[in-house]
């Protein structure tokens, strides 16, 4: 056992001296130049901090009666040797396709503790219909430390069906900041469907940073939507690797900066033939906000067929944020079809004129027109989907819009 807590020492230790050799995230980084993120020991911790946490953080909710049967979770402690080699088991070594984010993944490795394991199957048998195959999940994290490192890898077997709400939300104003780098690392079987609501909703003062990979076989579908608001630092970051025929991948990020930062980063790779990839967003920022919508998507030699679409959107609603687009497309093969576009300007001078015809103040036409928008948006993204469809009526979107209309333009709250 000794021997184990020494080379599980070493491995961290290893990834600091990683992160000592190559160095931290500059400005100089392609991807990071407009928004870069926080100095390094902001993610790796003090040393006087609890050396773990209570708890992962991670809750997990099935949402009809059957699934909790096609569920297998495990709640790993990466301080154990044996529980770690097993919530690391399969998972890239930090840096491999990470980019300019590679530092990220070393820091992730150097602080984890603690990480879910998610594995969705579908019942066995011939008369498994469409509807028995459809696992509806709600999975919630609630940050347990001032710097953390939370990991969820979620397997989804061949031919499932699943449908996951993915919730980050801190709602008491007076919790202490806290500084996440989480990790997510997904993987679609042959033939498996995934539609993936993500709310992100941190406190003005923390730090976030979300990583999420995904590797798609053969005629798999996964669908993201991205609803996520500003702090004093917040990455979404993803990076999607279609490897199989027929994989299909669809992105959608709501960006809610507010007068704060918002950084999204979508990389898309497809690696095989007749793959697609759709990436959309729709940044809303005011007062003095920075806000960074990237999107770089590869289309590699051999995927024959492939079809690429890239649309990003940036809205200032007042004051003077700055909104930085960036499609960008790396064609390796002739017979495919891509397009991308940016579009930049303020919402239409004759809805809102409408609206005021009809009575309702500035801040409340100005959210009602945002939030059509915003429907539409991720609507888009997962369809006529029952999980969208409930979440929306629970009212978390028109209260944010509402709220940052309202907002004073020099607000941070």
């Amino acid at each position: 056992m000794t021997a184990a807590v020494d080379a599980l020492a070493a491995e961290r230790l290893a990834a600091r001296a990683q992160l000592q050799r190559q160095g931290w995230i500059t400005r100089h980084s392609e991807a990071f130049q407009h928004l870069p993120p926080p100095a390094l020991e902001h993610w790796l911790g003090s040393a006087d901090a609890p050396s773990a946490p209570s708890s992962s953080g991670w809750t997990l909710q099935p949402l009809d009666g059957d699934a909790a049967a096609r569920v297998q979770a495990r709640w790993l402690d990466a301080h154990d040797p044996a529980q770690r080699a097993e919530l690391l088991a399969g998972l890239p070594a930090p840096g491999a396709d990470s980019g300019d984010a590679a530092p990220f993944a070393w820091a992730h490795r150097a602080l984890c503790r603690h990480g879910l394991r998610l594995h969705v199957g579908t019942p066995a048998g011939p008369s498994a219909d469409a509807v028995q195959r459809t696992v509806r999940l709600a999975l919630h994290h609630q940050p347990q430390d001032a710097a953390e490192a939370p990991l969820l890898v979620l397997d989804v077997a061949p031919g499932t069906h699943c449908l996951l709400l993915e919730t980050h939300e801190r709602t008491a104003p007076d919790a202490p900041a806290t500084a996440q780098n989480l990790h997510i690392h997904i993987h679609l079987g042959a033939g498996a469907h995934l539609q993936h609501l993500r709310v992100a909703a941190p406190l003005a003062h923390d730090r976030v940073a979300h990583h999420v990979h995904a590797t798609l076989a053969p005629q798999a579908r996964y669908a993201q939507a991205l609803a996520a608001t500003g702090c004093a630092y917040h990455l979404q970051r993803s990076h999607f690797a279609l490897q199989g025929t027929g994989a299909h991948a669809r992105q959608a990020a709501l960006l809610l900066a507010g007068a704060q930062q918002i950084d999204h980063q979508a990389h898309t790779d497809l690696r095989a033939a007749r793959a697609t990839s759709q990436v959309e967003s729709l940044a809303l920022a005011q007062g003095n906000a920075r806000a960074v919508s990237n999107a770089y998507t590869r289309i590699a030699p051999g995927a024959d067929g492939a079809d690429v679409r890239q649309r990003l959107t940036g809205i200032p609603l007042a004051g003077h944020p700055r909104l930085v687009l960036r499609p960008h497309l790396e064609i390796l093969h002739d017979n495919v079809q891509a397009a991308h576009g940016a579009t930049w300007g303020a919402l239409p001078e004759a809805a809102l004129f409408y609206a005021a015809q009809r009575g309702l103040d500035d801040a409340r036409a100005r959210a009602l027109i945002t939030e059509g928008m915003a429907r539409a948006l991720l609507e888009r993204a997962l369809g006529d989907s029952p999980l969208l469809a409930e979440w929306l009526e629970g009212g978390w979107l028109a209260r944010q819009l509402e709220r940052q209309a309202q907002a004073p333009l020099g607000d941070t709250t």
